[in-house]
């Protein structure tokens, strides 16, 4: 069975539903109208009726460099020779300033499509009106004369085309008629200006109409072409990263990060664990042997060395056999003789020797070498016979 909800849980619940219902009646209240009811509006990122993401990705498939322009005029290139600015029915008039900028644009050698009576405020020269009862119908429209942007497509189709009204200029008129034409060029400085009385032949619904797809690449240009379709004035002003990213913060950012990362080393460095060095021995292993040499040879200490050779043996061979570590010599000898076949009679003349070498006071250091080499030959003897030993008793 379910547990019931809280007094005060459910206080909160009912609260945050009284808020949901209130912004979704304001939202609804004061939502801004749908641009041309349900059909869409001509931006790359709407798959309407009338969006433009249709002919958006048909440049991309076909190998134009194009991108969305979601960044003011300022930012516009320099170098705008082989660039095209993109104005599809924008939605605001900008500011003098963005119309500045997108002037410069031109005059420097770009390349503007502006589309609509709402995108001449932005467009240099140029002069239009919008018809308020405009409907779906499309109308088409025979080109006016010949030109690389009417080549194959000597008729268009246009949907409530608005009206070019400047008489600043004389442009060249492309389709409609010499009173009314419904898409014209002309120059501004070292580049060109486009205007279509509305962005419909380039919408989805009826780009692939009589001679738009062909009118809409033409107006493009060349595969080479860098594209710049605008959706700042569509109202997308690009993310609050990507704002900040414009602007001195991400060095401010790094510097702050690179002094919190000395003060962090700094900080360790002093607080941090002490850690003492291994201190390394400078003496290497035959430095030491010639030193502990040197030593016995200072005090004529030959007899302690043969006795420490001889006692380290006797007592091996006493383990290693199994006899008292007191067993005379020959005992421990012919024991050793029997159990790893060595010859008896040398081996206790070398414990002989050594036994009355080590009580000896006169000793000669020739002597002692001698008796210390035999004696550690034995213990290694002795030591391989004890491996090979356990390795065939594991064997077995």
């Amino acid at each position: 069975m379910a547990e019931p909800i809280d007094a005060g849980d459910r206080r909160i619940l009912i609260a945050a539903a009284a808020v949901m219902a209130v912004l979704l009646v304001l939202t609804y209240a004061f939502a801004p109208a749908q641009r041309r009811d349900s059909i869409g509006y001509p931006s790359s990122y709407s798959s309407d009726w009338a969006g433009a993401k249709g002919a958006f990705l048909l440049l991309k498939q076909m190998g134009y460099d194009v991108r969305r322009w979601e960044s003011s005029p300022q930012q516009l290139p320099t170098d705008a020779s082989g660039t095209l600015l993109v104005l599809a029915e924008p939605f605001e008039g900008g500011t003098p300033e963005e119309q500045a900028e997108i002037r410069a644009f031109v005059t420097g050698g770009g390349r503007l499509l502006a589309l609509g009576a709402s995108a001449a405020p932005l467009t240099p020269d140029a002069k239009a009106i919008a018809i308020p009862d405009w409907h779906l119908e499309s109308k088409p429209f025979t080109a006016l004369v010949p030109s690389p942007l009417t080549r194959n497509a000597p008729q268009i189709t246009m949907v409530a085309p608005d009206r070019w009204t400047s008489t600043q200029l004389a442009p060249v008129g492309l389709y409609g008629t010499d009173e009314q034409p419904v898409a014209v060029v002309y120059k501004v400085g070292r580049g060109e200006v486009i205007w279509w009385a509305s962005a419909s032949p380039l919408w989805n619904g009826i780009i692939r109409q009589s001679g738009n797809l062909a009118f809409f690449l033409n107006s493009v240009g060349p595969v080479g072409t860098h594209v710049l379709w605008d959706e700042y004035f569509h109202g997308s002003h690009g993310s609050l990263l990507d704002y900040f990213l414009a602007t001195p913060l991400p060095w401010a950012t790094a510097q702050l990060g690179l002094l919190l990362l000395v003060a962090i080393f700094t900080f360790s460095r002093r607080y941090g664990p002490v850690w003492v060095p291994a201190g390394e021995s400078r003496l290497s292993p035959l430095e030491f042997v010639d030193t502990l040499g040197d030593l016995y040879k200072t005090a004529h200490a030959s007899p302690s060395a043969v006795g420490v050779a001889y006692q380290r043996l006797r007592f091996a061979l006493s383990r290693k056999i199994g006899v008292s570590s007191k067993a005379k010599l020959a005992e421990l000898s012919r024991a050793a003789s029997v159990r790893f076949g060595w010859p008896e009679a040398p081996l206790l003349e070398t414990l002989s020797q050594a036994e009355r070498a080590m009580r000896s006071l006169d000793l000669d250091d020739r002597t002692a070498l001698a008796l210390v080499r035999d004696l550690h030959q034995y213990s290694v003897r002795l030591e391989l016979q004890g491996r090979t030993s356990q390795e065939m008793t594991a064997w077995k």
